[in-house]
């Protein structure tokens, strides 16, 4: 079977204030932002109107992931004061979906950012990321409606080391 995929990039990190990257998160974020809005039933998602301005102003750290022509994942992340990794932001070119760009994200974020604790929230309804997050370790532990309906899901998952992809029931 001949697999016509393109070859993608290890993990990198992504210097935001090199404008080529800047507008290549900024538009891989836009894409894949808008799948899951149509997912949850909400396009109010903070980083789907997003300027670029205020993306290079963020204070999160970022990994990609290129095809070889561009930037087709990233993860996003912060340290918060007590030692927790918040992811930010996971992004995957609707294209490249179901090709493993999100679990290498998230294994080189692991191995990059160990964290005793770590925390991201998804929309409830984006059963495709909370399933990934599961599938990682990560349990749910509560939710926040922010529109009518509408609600995000927060996850955390406890030391990464002992507890890459956990096989569900």
């Amino acid at each position: 079977m001949n697999d016509q995929r393109p070859t993608t990039s290890d993990p990198a990190r992504l210097d935001l204030a090199d404008p080529e990257t800047l507008r290549q998160l900024w538009d891989l974020q836009r894409i894949s932002y808008a799948v899951e809005a149509r997912l949850i039933g909400f396009d109010g998602i903070p980083a789907l109107h997003e300027s670029l301005e205020q993306l290079r102003a963020t204070d999160e750290s970022s990994l990609g992931v290129c095809d070889g022509q561009k930037l087709i994942g990233a993860v996003s992340w912060t340290r918060l004061v007590d030692g927790t990794l918040d992811i930010c932001r996971l992004v995957v070119d609707p294209e490249a979906h179901r090709r493993g760009v999100a679990t290498a994200l998230l294994d080189a974020l692991d191995s990059l950012e160990p964290a005793d604790l770590t925390i991201v929230s998804t929309g409830t309804a984006n059963l495709p990321a909370l399933a990934l997050y599961r599938r990682r370790g990560f349990v749910a532990v509560g939710e926040r409606e922010i529109a009518p309906g509408v609600t995000i899901t927060f996850l955390e998952r406890g030391n990464a080391s002992a507890s890459r992809d956990v096989d569900e029931p």
